[in-house]
């Protein structure tokens, strides 16, 4: 099966920025990055699908116009540039994929994905 590997996190100062990556070790179709900080429910942040002109993002309004989400299909990588970061985005950061085809139904339901990376965390300090 398909692994991913996610880096980038790090501890920040508010205001800050950070860019966060994803490996996989085979081909994935729709890709997405999740967080959970301690006593939540993971969340869903971003999400991408598609290619070249046809590739389409969504994000969830607590990072709109501050995240973006991005992807090289020929390295098989997905990436979460974060700008101006908040102590509330401090979380453990989860890289999410499909490899059996692209998600149709809510991309921010975690079992949309059937495969999952360990986590890397980002804090934010104020």
């Amino acid at each position: 099966q398909v692994q991913l590997v996610e880096s980038g996190g790090a501890s920040v100062q508010a205001g800050g920025s950070l860019r966060l990556s994803c490996k996989a070790s085979g081909k994935i179709f729709t890709k997405a990055w999740f967080r959970q900080s301690s006593g939540k429910e993971r969340e869903g942040v971003a999400h991408i699908m598609g290619a070249g002109g046809g590739t389409r993002t969504t994000y969830a309004d607590s990072v709109k116009d501050r995240f973006t989400i991005s992807q090289d299909n020929d390295r098989n990588i997905v990436y979460l540039q974060m700008n101006n970061l908040k102590p509330e985005d401090s979380a453990m950061y989860y890289c999410a994929a499909e490899d059996r085809g692209w998600v149709v139904g809510d991309w921010r339901t975690p079992e949309s994905y059937n495969i999952w990376g360990q986590g890397t965390q980002v804090t934010v300090s104020s």
